[in-house]
């Protein structure tokens, strides 16, 4: 198959007939790309075309609320959009698939591959703490709580050029994602001993996640790698050149 597509698809989750919009291009192995907060597709722009090209069938979905996507439920949390992109995984991919998450979508990766191993093949997971002793301090987040910084503002024009909810609803967006992001994600790590998919956990050396932490991640999974790179929350646009050979070795099944 190699048909490419951008457009809207319905899924049965959160609600019933639920219009997310995905990217879908390439033939081979099924790689979906999990976005993070105040993200969409758009920002997979240097992973894209790349993954296409190294023989992968490529899927980016856009999360209710985000991108394209209209908002459909009254709070966020990341149990719900995992269970969103499960239902993505049975019923657009068609089951088992590489997986990829930067920052929300890291969690929200976890998050599946503990719910539905069977659904995941490899994983790749970039940037993102999984409990608040992981955090570091100092970082985007702490601009991402203030709705008139220029980070914020920037979000919001590029929610506003997509949403079909319209720049008046970013800011329940902006407070529902706060909102989350001030209590969650608060995982224990021993519970990561039960994902068993060959795993690599990457991150810059300046980024959001303490490097220790992510050792401890690594040293919690069963078939856990980490790569430490030059570079901040941002690698994948910063440094795609850098960033997606890593990937794609590992998704091929690089040797031990």
């Amino acid at each position: 198959m190699t048909t490419d597509f951008s457009g809207y698809v319905a899924i049965s989750h959160p609600v019933p007939g639920t219009k997310i919009w995905h990217q879908v291009a390439g033939a081979g192995t099924p790689v979906v790309l999990l976005h993070g907060a105040f993200s969409s597709a758009a920002d997979w722009g240097g992973q894209f075309q790349p993954f296409v090209d190294a023989g992968f069938r490529v899927y980016v979905p856009e999360r209710h609320g985000h991108g394209h996507s209209a908002d459909v439920t009254e709070e966020f949390h990341y149990e719900t959009m995992a269970d969103e992109t499960i239902v993505y995984l049975d019923e657009v991919v068609g089951g088992r698939a590489h997986i990829v998450g930067w920052s929300d979508g890291a969690v929200i990766a976890f998050l599946v591959a503990l719910k539905r191993p069977d659904l995941v093949d490899r994983m790749v997971v970039l940037g993102q703490y999984l409990n608040s002793s992981g955090r570091a301090p100092g970082g985007i987040l702490d601009d991402i709580g203030d709705i008139d910084s220029d980070i914020v503002q920037f979000l919001r024009a590029d929610y506003a050029s997509a949403s079909p909810d319209g720049d008046d609803h970013f800011p329940v967006v902006f407070e529902k994602t706060n909102a989350m992001v001030a209590s969650e994600p608060e995982m224990d790590l021993t519970d990561l001993t039960a994902v068993t998919a060959p795993t690599l956990v990457m991150q810059g050396d300046h980024d959001e996640v303490l490097v220790e932490h992510s050792l401890a991640i690594v040293d919690h999974l069963p078939n856990g790698r980490l790569a430490v790179l030059p570079g901040t929350h941002l690698i994948p646009i910063e440094t795609p050149a850098v960033v997606n050979p890593v990937i794609i070795n590992f998704l091929e099944g690089d040797p031990a």
